[in-house]
């Protein structure tokens, strides 16, 4: 029997059939890539993310690597904390607005003081009409006792929006010892701790030289963990860095580096990784790219427990946890048509709650027109409550893992962002990146080229380089400023305030404060809170901690 050879015309696999297909259909299509610069592929496969490596990758909540959550229940056992920023007008005002939103659902508050206080002030020292016109008048213990009057301080979580020397949380101290509240039961977080982001990023907040600034960290990170344990005194504030034109993955491994940093600082004053680490949170912009912030996120949680425990030998499974809060941002809502607003906040939120962050703050409509007006805060408040009890997005513990998409994608955004910290351990270390304008110029040229793709439409801004309306009114109405009467009232409070203190325990302050600045051996932050306990106003701590320590010239050009 003759023997026939059987030839097997090949066959091509369904993949091949899509892939051809696709490419008839799309022959002259360009790469996509997300603000990253990771080029996405039009369709993820098991050829992507191998599910063999999910012991190693992924985990259970709570368990390393972390890439699921911090926390074995995460939002179905503690949703996160709905935090709203609050700031405009005087001490009662700010009071009206905290209670309503308490009320509303809010479970923890964050305080927005005057462009005044953030820029080192009292209200006495500045033009009557930029007051109160974007956060809360506080300058002394009587202003923060009237910002929470009727309010149980010792239950509420209070973000305190403090850059150093962080007079607002002694300003709070004061009001607890006021009150009878013992300094251990005050919680909360001092939210804009991270002087090395406004350094970079926010100059308004930058009020003490560089080398000033790092003593005044280190000594309320070493104040608190004695006297307030429940406070975190530092956030880590990649929001910052990308609000100003970084990449996420660039804001993510700068927010690391600055926690390595920070964390190195405070391992050379003698601190145990074992407790101060456990104080330690981030803070992050939750940009509309949804599934890259997702992806983000996930990948700094994986990185931030191999930190701490290989490069700070951190054996507390407390001190592993990658805390953060998130806030939808700012930057990508419009003036043009600010209702559309209300959706872009959402689609954040919503990427925000499947990061598996422990607060969120979501942006009102009208914010990039003023201080958000009531019902636009309502609006802002009520959006978090919907995406949970009604669409019930955090029923189910981090929902997108296994997606070949999402895990190829925090693999990729991972390697990126560990490749960025590398290069600045190489500089040095963040400290000496800034110092060298290293990362102002990385943030500077990432936000011109994203500005390129808006102004080439590359990038569609709905309503402003596409789909813009013919008329270009604004449908929505700014907060009114103050009543120029009701802030005349504010400085005259101000003015009985500084007249009728004990002026011998004044000059002592002073002093103390003084000669705690000029001797590194004392702890400068233990003075500030002393300083203000005595009756010391705000501005008057910051001028004197500049005088001492040198007034912050960040660098401004790239």
């Amino acid at each position: 029997m003759k023997n026939t050879k059987v030839v097997n015309l090949r066959q091509d696999t369904p993949e091949d059939a899509w892939k051809q297909e696709y490419r008839n259909q799309l022959p002259d299509e360009k790469p996509i890539h997300n603000r990253s610069g990771i080029e996405i592929k039009p369709l993820y496969t098991p050829a992507d993310w191998d599910d063999s490596k999910y012991e190693e990758k992924l985990g259970y909540p709570g368990q390393l690597p972390m890439t699921r959550g911090i926390y074995a229940t995460m939002h179905r056992g503690k949703v996160w904390s709905q935090r709203q920023l609050i700031g405009f007008g005087t001490p009662e005002d700010y009071n009206q607005r905290l209670r309503k939103l308490l009320d509303a659902g809010n479970t923890a508050i964050s305080l927005i003081p005057c462009n005044s206080v953030y820029r080192g002030y009292d209200i006495d020292e500045v033009d009557p009409k930029l007051l109160g016109t974007c956060g809360v008048i506080v300058n002394t213990v009587d202003d923060m006792d009237r910002c929470f009057q009727d309010v149980d301080i010792k239950s509420l979580s209070t973000a305190m929006n403090d850059p150093l020397p962080f007079t607002l949380l002694a300003l709070l101290l004061a009001v607890a010892r006021k009150r009878g509240v013992d300094w251990v039961d005050v919680s909360g977080t001092s939210n804009q701790s991270d002087y090395i982001s406004h350094y970079v990023a926010n100059h308004m907040f930058y009020r003490l030289s560089l080398e000033g600034s790092r003593r005044v960290l280190v000594d309320h990170i070493a104040f608190c963990q004695e006297h307030v344990p429940h406070w975190n005194p530092l956030s880590i504030v990649g929001q910052h860095m990308q609000q100003a034109g970084a990449t996420p993955a660039e804001a993510m491994a700068f927010t690391l580096a600055t926690g390595i940093q920070y964390a190195q600082d405070c391992i050379a004053r003698g601190m145990d990784s074992n407790k101060f680490l456990e104080r330690f949170t981030f803070f992050f912009d939750i940009s509309i790219s949804f599934f890259e912030e997702i992806a983000k996120c996930r990948a700094g949680r994986r990185i931030w427990q191999k930190i701490a425990r290989e490069r700070f030998g951190a054996h507390n499974p407390k001190v592993w946890r990658f805390k953060f809060h998130g806030q939808t941002s700012g930057v990508d809502l419009t003036r043009q048509e600010p209702l559309n607003n209300i959706a872009r906040v959402t689609i954040q939120a919503m990427a925000g709650v499947f990061t598996g962050l422990q607060s969120m703050h979501t942006d009102s409509y009208d914010e990039v027109l003023s201080a958000p007006t009531e019902e636009a805060a309502r609006i802002a408040v009520a959006t978090q409550n919907i995406i949970r009890e009604e669409a019930h997005c955090a029923d189910v513990i981090d929902p997108l893992a296994g997606s070949y998409y999402i895990e190829s994608l925090t693999d990729q955004m991972e390697e990126k962002i560990l490749d960025i910290i590398t290069k600045i351990d190489d500089a040095g270390g963040m400290f000496k990146a800034v110092e060298k304008g290293m990362i102002q110029n990385w943030i500077g040229h990432s936000a011109m080229r994203f500005q390129e793709t808006i102004e080439s439409g590359e990038q569609t801004i709905v309503g402003v380089n596409k789909y813009a309306l013919d008329d270009e009114s604004v449908s929505a109405k700014p907060l009114e400023r103050p009543d120029a009467t009701i802030v005349e009232n504010q400085l005259d409070k101000l003015e009985k305030y500084k007249a009728n203190r004990n002026r011998s325990d004044y000059n002592n302050a002073i002093s103390r404060l003084q000669q705690a600045a000029q001797d590194e051996t004392q702890n400068v932050y233990g003075a500030i809170v002393q300083a203000i306990c005595s009756g010391v106003t705000h501005g008057e701590v910051v001028h004197q901690i500049r005088q001492e320590l040198g007034f912050g010239q960040p660098q401004t050009t790239i």
